[in-house]
């Protein structure tokens, strides 16, 4: 994969995707060529054309010669687990491009708008060398925003249809989004729509409520991506905002608290994962399980119980 080979990256990602016990060996041969691609992440309600966007900006940047890594994740059927991948059949203009990779993958149950998986499929496309990598999340809601966690620049996509753009805000994506775009910017609604968001951008730039790591009012721009208009203004903001990431230093800050923030994550599960394996073989541990299950003990002098227990010197 290292070397450029195609196939080994897809079958890097199947085993990343699999959660298979040779994770941590992939990711200890990809670690010294991390950090080097921008990570787009594209999101937004269903229906925004989100696809349709992240295909036009695909063309544009290979317009300009970059090669581009494209990771669309489709929700999973509850029933079946399954999923129906349509992102990659709405891009397969770019499918016979050398220079672009299109993976998609199923949110597998995974709350957030991202496949559990999403993280390190992101490390192994950046190790493989693209210099752009695009992410079209699931459709999000009011708790589906995991992607500002792995994008460096988040566009939030919406449509005149999207409703009251208040009730957007409430969804959290005023906080998440460094660029706006409404799409489908020919129907009614649309200038009604793009004012109430400006106003609200302005008024959340100028507040000194919530702080600030860069001097950035979010821009509101208007797309007809199925018509390719508006893409090109669009990449340029991306690119602004990139530009400025990279000047103030925001961007390593950013993608240092990322890498704090998944060790964190990553000591979670494996301790969890190292209790409830102790579980079957400690019968201290085993007793805390059982008081707790038969209501004479609560769950918080439990934690603390067990916690001495594991942490305990040999």
């Amino acid at each position: 994969m290292l070397a450029g080979d195609r196939l080994a990256l897809a079958r890097l990602i199947t085993r990343v995707e699999n959660r298979g016990p040779e994770i941590p060996e992939i990711m200890r041969a990809i670690q010294p060529r991390l950090g080097r691609a921008h990570v787009l992440g594209i999101t937004g309600p269903p229906g925004a054309g989100k696809s349709t966007l992240v295909d036009r900006l695909t063309s544009h940047l290979r317009a300009e010669g970059a090669a581009v890594g494209v990771l669309a994740v489709d929700p999973s059927s509850p029933f079946t687990g399954g999923a129906v991948l349509g992102d990659r059949i709405r891009m397969q203009a770019h499918t016979l491009d050398p220079e672009v990779f299109i993976r998609s993958m199923a949110t597998r149950g995974s709350l957030g708008g991202l496949a559990g998986a999403t993280g390190d499929v992101l490390k192994l496309m950046d190790a493989f060398g693209f210099p752009w990598v695009l992410v079209e999340t699931v459709g999000v809601g009011q708790t589906e925003l995991d992607i500002v966690k792995l994008a460096d620049t988040t566009v939030v996509a919406l449509v005149p249809e999207s409703g009251d753009s208040v009730q957007a805000m409430k969804a959290g994506l005023m906080e998440v989004a460094d660029i706006f775009v409404v799409n489908k910017a020919d129907r009614d609604g649309a200038h009604v729509l793009m004012a109430e968001l400006r106003f609200s951008m302005h008024l959340h730039y100028s507040s000194s409520a919530s702080p600030k790591d860069i001097d950035w009012e979010t821009p509101v721009l208007a797309t007809q991506a199925v018509s390719d208009v508006g893409v090109t203004e669009l990449l340029a903001e991306v690119k602004r905002h990139r530009a400025v990431l990279e000047a103030g230093g925001a961007l390593e800050k950013r993608r240092q608290a990322r890498r704090r923030a998944e060790l964190r994550t990553l000591l979670v599960e494996r301790f969890a994962s190292e209790v409830l394996g102790r579980v079957e073989q400690d019968r201290a541990i085993a007793r805390v399980f059982d008081a707790v299950a038969d209501g004479a003990l609560d769950s918080y002098s439990a934690v603390s119980r067990i916690l001495s227990t594991m942490l305990r010197p040999p």
